[in-house]
């Protein structure tokens, strides 16, 4: 064997359900694995590490820092948009590690890899898009374990064939928000402390709607669920955004979405939104009309349907 390819899913962010530690974790994340778009590299025997990708190359720098492994050629065939809310780096950083790992059999457990590359540890959905796909639930990690275990899945669910996401990515915010993203871990490290009203709040949205109606397949609460979830987050973060959600834009491109989807969210810190619908029809309706908003209030950018991932990453051996 001398080469290993990796095709790895993106994911949608919907938010973290405890921010405030009060009960001896943080975070928790709820989100989806999407089949649209991946990640796809491939990992190679060399004669001395190289890639096409300055992060590829920092991430096999970094994971050479726990293992040793002879030289390796890192080449990124097909990109996730990066600084855009949908998982580039971690999805980049856990597929080279894998890569790596099968191409020279060092015999490391997926959450192995999480930890020497240090990603997907503060909110798991990363990690658990690529390991399981589907509608995720992780639970967190305890306060004084930050960045040293994978927080658990608490939920995991195979995605209806018919849910489909409308995903946006506007192009005006990207430049602005891509320095937020660079001063992230800045802001984690002094983030204010969530009152623990409102984390109890979040989760029950999360333990009584979304979950019970993500069983249920009743995708009118499930969708309702995730809005209401997602927008008392986004009040959290304000302090770091412009308002509710990250820009204008995503602002107005939220309304629009809500009048014809089950819910809209913005992932992570944005500019990306989505919508949840179900069928085809309804999901290119809506794709047109915010591709037009999107033309007539900016620089245009991004809109595409996408089923969920329910299978998470694809390993093929050369």
């Amino acid at each position: 064997m001398n080469r290993i390819v990796i095709r790895a899913p993106s994911h949608l962010h919907t938010g973290n359900p405890d921010l405030s530690g009060d009960m001896g974790r943080l975070y928790g994340t709820v989100g989806f694995a999407i089949e649209t778009p991946r990640l796809e590299i491939e990992v190679r025997e060399a004669e001395k590490d190289t890639s096409n990708d300055e992060d590829a190359l920092r991430f096999i720098e970094r994971f050479r820092e726990s293992h040793d492994f002879p030289p390796v050629e890192v080449e990124v065939k097909s990109y996730i948009p990066k600084w855009v809310g949908i998982g580039f780096h971690t999805t980049l950083a856990l597929s080279i590690g894998e890569g790596i790992n099968r191409l020279f059999n060092l015999g490391l457990s997926f959450e192995d890899v999480a930890l020497s590359m240090r990603r997907g540890l503060i909110t798991a959905l990363g990690f658990y898009a690529l390991k399981v796909g589907g509608f995720i639930y992780e639970g967190g990690f305890p306060v004084d374990k930050r960045e040293k275990v994978v927080p658990p899945l608490i939920f995991r669910g195979e995605m209806p064939e018919d849910w489909l996401f409308v995903v946006a990515i506007p192009e005006t915010p990207r430049k602005a928000l891509a320095e937020v993203r660079r001063r992230e871990d800045e802001i984690l490290d002094n983030l204010k402390k969530m009152p623990p009203e409102l984390a109890d709040r979040l989760s029950r949205i999360v333990l009584i709607k979304i979950l019970p109606s993500f069983v249920e397949r009743d995708i009118k609460t499930f969708g309702e669920g995730l809005y209401q979830f997602n927008h008392l987050l986004g009040k959290f973060w304000s302090d770091y955004q412009e308002n509710v959600y990250c820009c204008d834009i995503v602002n107005e491109g939220i309304k629009l979405m809500l009048s014809k989807a089950y819910c809209a969210c913005q992932t992570s810190w944005g500019p990306t939104f989505y919508g949840l619908v179900d069928g085809w029809e309804k999901a290119e309706v809506l794709r047109r009309e915010v591709e037009a908003f999107l033309r007539e209030n900016g620089d245009g950018g991004e809109v595409f349907i996408t089923k969920a991932d329910n299978r998470g990453t694809v390993v093929e051996h050369g």
